[in-house]
């Protein structure tokens, strides 16, 4: 295996003239045999046995040095081919594949690795073009791509860092792979050379978890659309039928106090004190049902229960409470599951800054832009922490972004300018079926 603008004579480290010794030693009698030879000219036709010595001495010297300067040239070639040897082996023993190419594309190293993965051997692929082994859809954009690389003046970098890349083996069958290029040479002979992996496996297993992954979303959703229903079935129960009871209780208590003797006055403070027992349990009957499922986002629909759910937060915490709505509008006839996952997460985010925000005001917005429905909830308590963000128990966070990823949407939960929390959900205003 060759590589390519390899020169065989790679260096004369080792030689005899490596030495400094000999070459003090050379230089000495070629020294000398110069003086020789200027002494002899110098003497002229009077003193031939001296020129006869010169010449002999110059063709002994003339045939050294030819024959030492084969012997190195043989020594170097010897030791290119065996500094050759060990890099073809390092190259075939790579557990990656390694394949080079010239300015043309066209493949001189093969290596063992890219014969396994490729399923070609390495002489059926030296010479061939590259695009043999590139899906037709991506040829063209993969010469581009090289030629680019090849103008940038880079030496190195990874291959599809934001894309999966797939080559073609020899029998058509596609497969993902993860690569690297480099680049060598002078500008007129330049060769690329491309380290790759077959990463089938992985991406296997990276499938199945993404199929899993959504297999428990659409799992977690369903879930979360039975717990509504049911919230809603008990809520209507409540309201309706409990309502309806205790309504009764009520106008039976009142004809009941109608009719009791003028001076009983125990009987008059149990009746009262029944009158406002019955009064909490139809106020606390109202505010189970309205938190299980507010009938009025159903029956009047997502601004009159964002409205109701920020009037009553304020009543109850204590935190004053601003709300406005834009886009009123684009509130009405939204997907039922969008009004659900916007009111909850209101719901859940005006909870937390009773519990945890340690507030005194709240800002809430909600309205309709370009086809989405969002709203912002903004508190001046003391924010949340990056850990707090991150904790396992976090479920109410967790359950919002859920929710909120499932139909497509984004939450963003940050510090506010004001210095509190502020939680930003928007969504969608249609549902395409899953």
């Amino acid at each position: 295996m060759d590589v390519p603008g390899r020169n065989p004579l790679i260096s004369v480290k080792g030689s005899a003239f490596h030495n400094p010794a000999v070459i003090a030693a050379v230089a000495a009698a070629l020294g000398a045999l110069l003086f020789a030879n200027i002494f002899a000219f110098a003497s002229g036709s009077e003193s031939l046995w001296v020129i006869s010595s010169v010449l002999i001495a110059d063709m002994l010297t003339v045939g050294v040095g030819i024959a030492i300067a084969a012997r190195e040239v043989m020594r170097a070639e010897r030791r290119s081919g065996q500094s050759q040897a060990r890099l073809d082996a390092i190259v075939d023993s790579a557990m990656d594949a390694i394949v080079t190419v010239d300015g043309g594309q066209r493949i001189v190293l093969f290596n063992r690795a890219a014969e396994q993965i490729f399923g070609v051997h390495r002489d059926d692929a030296i010479g061939s073009p590259l695009e043999r082994f590139i899906p037709q859809r991506f040829r063209g954009a993969h010469r581009g791509h090289v030629e680019h690389f090849g103008n940038t003046g880079v030496t190195g970098r990874r291959m599809g860092d934001t894309t999966t890349l797939w080559a073609l083996r020899a029998d058509g069958i596609e497969f993902p792979i993860e690569a690297s290029i480099s680049q060598a040479g002078a500008p007129g002979q330049r060769f690329y050379t491309v380290i790759l992996r077959d990463i089938t496996l992985r991406k296997n297993a990276q499938d199945a978890l993404q199929a899993q992954k959504e297999e428990l979303r659409r799992l977690s959703a369903q879930v979360l659309e039975a717990r509504e229903e049911e919230k809603t079935r008990i809520a209507r129960e409540l309201h309706d039928e409990l309502g309806q009871l205790l309504t009764a209780l009520k106008m039976d208590l009142a004809w009941l106090r109608e009719r009791l003797l003028p001076g009983d006055a125990d009987a008059a403070q149990r009746a009262e004190r029944m009158r406002r027992v019955l009064d909490q349990t139809v106020g606390s009957t109202r505010r189970i049902s309205a938190d299980l499922r507010p009938l009025m986002l159903d029956d009047l629909g997502l601004a009159e229960a964002a409205n109701w759910l920020v009037g009553d937060f304020a009543s109850r915490s204590g935190v004053q409470c601003e709300i406005r709505m834009t886009g009123n509008g684009g509130l009405e006839g939204i997907d039922r599951s969008v009004a659900t996952a916007i009111y909850r997460a209101l719901q859940e985010s005006l909870t937390n800054i009773a519990r945890h925000a340690g507030a005194r005001q709240a800002w809430v917005r909600v309205g309709a832009d370009n086809g989405e429905i969002f709203f912002e909830v903004e508190d001046d308590g003391r924010g949340i922490a990056p850990a707090d963000l991150a904790k396992t128990r976090s479920l109410g966070l967790k359950g919002m972004r859920e929710r909120v990823d499932y139909l497509g949407g984004s939450i963003e939960v940050a510090r506010a300018p004001r210095g509190g929390t502020r939680v930003s959900v928007r969504l969608p205003a249609r549902q395409t079926p899953q």
